[in-house]
């Protein structure tokens, strides 16, 4: 699947961009041949592809700030990239655009076990903070499950999270500072090294902007001390409806796990065969719940949580009896993604998050849209704090099978924003679900985001028509959706 069309731009064009950034770039640095660039066609959500008309690859920051001034006075729109990992389109090229990446920002400038922190690079991959942390009992909370290739500085963009962020929050929960650089060059400090910072809390602002408000060159992380020990249960439900009222029926206890994770049939049989995990393979749902700590407040939340699970249903439970042992339950749900390919020649992975108390609700209703859309979904959830990622799987080799799971997807997220929820957890907006943001948000309301881009980026360069959508997008995409007769978002056809 291509790209939706951009325009294209000239090789005269080209080549004055290219001779720009050779003055700045050392040699090798800057990327314009089709076998170069193709690498940087796409990231995680392949079915949207754009080839860029310039990679540039910028050694240090000083070179960061040139990029950026000399595409701003060329009036060139820019797409920042990290790893490339994402998986909403957010860093797909633009076609008459320069990709600048940060791969070679790959340091970690201090570690500092005394204050918990490290400052590092924004090409610095998410395990390596917590590899580099280890000797001193350390570690990076947040895991994303493409945390082995991922970089800290696609986490800050998208604001990550993953199977721990139940207990320990996501990317923003675990910055303290972040250093930018603006489209216009300056160097502006987010946050600070203390728990707070004066004046506007733009750290906040900042973290999950999608590279639209700046390119990071630096950030500095909390590290927290690594559990003493911990433990994982997995529980097996004959009925979905179950083990989406067993997660509300934990977090009602007054129980905040360190990890709570579902699985349905259709995810642990695709993974099983894989990981080998001990996945009860007959159960309508699986769940992961993992206490961590001192060994006994562990035993004491372990007990806890399988009285719960017990009366809400389990008909299996299995806790796990030493470190290698959790770590394979878990391998199943880290592995989730590339294991659909064993049942499935493609895959479209979701993001959105609900109410806990409607896990049960949605689960029902995703299975109806199965049968709605003729296609499969497999279920993989952040449950406890309601973050879904249905993996609805298709096959791009038959004709209109993808358009019919973009359509499935786009019903997924209005279902959750139904049920007082929102569009996206995790993954950013990016391209594919800036349609999704018209039926979250009102104009008023995508006009205060574009306020803030403003603020930033008065000319518009920074990662442009990405995540916020124009009002003439949601007026077209109301037309295309009609429902009982009557058109969504029909107050946008007076303007």
């Amino acid at each position: 699947m291509n790209a939706p069309a951009q325009p294209r731009f000239t090789l005269e064009r080209q080549r004055q961009i290219v001779a720009a950034l050779d003055k700045l770039l050392p040699a090798g640095c800057v990327l314009f041949n089709e076998e170069d660039t193709r690498p940087y066609e796409c990231d995680g959500l392949s079915a949207y592809r754009q080839l860029p008309m310039v990679v540039a690859l910028p050694q240090n920051e000083a070179q960061v700030i040139d990029i950026l001034k000399t595409c701003r006075d060329l009036q060139v729109p820019i797409v920042p990239r990290g790893a490339g990992t994402g998986l909403s389109g957010g860093a797909m090229p633009i076609a008459d655009g320069v990709v600048v990446s940060t791969a070679k920002f790959n340091k970690i400038i201090k570690l500092d076990p005394y204050a918990r922190t490290a400052i590092v690079q924004p090409g610095v991959r998410n395990l390596a903070i917590s590899e580099a942390s280890a000797p001193h009992g350390l570690y990076y909370a947040p895991d994303p499950s493409s945390q082995i290739a991922c970089t800290i500085g696609g986490n800050v963009a998208e604001n990550s999270g993953g199977v721990h962020c139940l207990k320990y929050g996501l990317t923003v929960h675990n910055v303290l500072r972040v250093r930018m650089i603006t489209i216009d060059g300056d160097v502006v400090e987010l946050g600070g090294g203390a728990l707070d910072a004066p004046g506007l809390d733009l750290l906040a602002v900042f973290i999950g902007s999608e590279g639209m408000l700046g390119i990071v060159t630096e950030v500095t992380v909390k590290l927290v001390p690594k559990p003493q020990l911990a433990r994982v249960i997995m529980a097996s439900f004959d009925d979905v409806v179950k083990g989406g009222d067993a997660v509300a029926n934990v977090i009602a206890a007054g129980i905040i796990p360190a990890g709570l994770e579902m699985m349905d049939k259709t995810s642990s049989r695709m993974v099983e065969p894989f990981v080998k995990a001990g996945y009860d393979t007959d159960a309508a749902a699986i769940l992961l719940c993992e206490s961590d700590g001192m060994p006994e407040e562990v035993e004491e939340e372990i007990a806890r949580m399988t009285e719960v699970l017990k009366a809400s249903g389990a008909t299996a439970i299995a806790v796990s009896q030493n470190e290698a042992e959790r770590l394979k339950f878990w391998s199943g749900r880290k592995n989730a993604f590339p294991a659909a390919g064993r049942i499935s020649p493609d895959y479209y992975c979701m993001d959105g998050t609900i109410p806990r108390k409607h896990l049960a609700q949605v689960l029902v209703r995703i299975t109806e849209m199965e049968s709605k859309y003729g296609l499969r979904c497999a279920n993989v959830f952040h449950a406890g704090d309601g973050n879904l990622h249905p993996l609805i799987l298709f096959d791009a080799n038959q004709p209109g099978e993808f358009e019919r799971a973009e359509a499935f997807g786009a019903d997924i997220l209005e279902l959750c924003v139904e049920v007082g929820g929102t569009i996206t957890g995790e993954h950013g907006v990016g391209i594919e679900k800036i349609n999704s943001m018209c039926v979250q948000f009102s104009p008023a309301e995508r006009e205060a985001f574009f306020s803030v881009k403003r603020a930033f980026d008065t000319a518009f360069l920074l990662n442009p028509d990405k995540a916020i959508p124009s009002l003439h997008r949601c007026a077209e995409y109301g037309k295309m959706h009609v429902k009982r007769g009557q058109l969504k978002f029909a107050e946008l056809e007076r303007f």
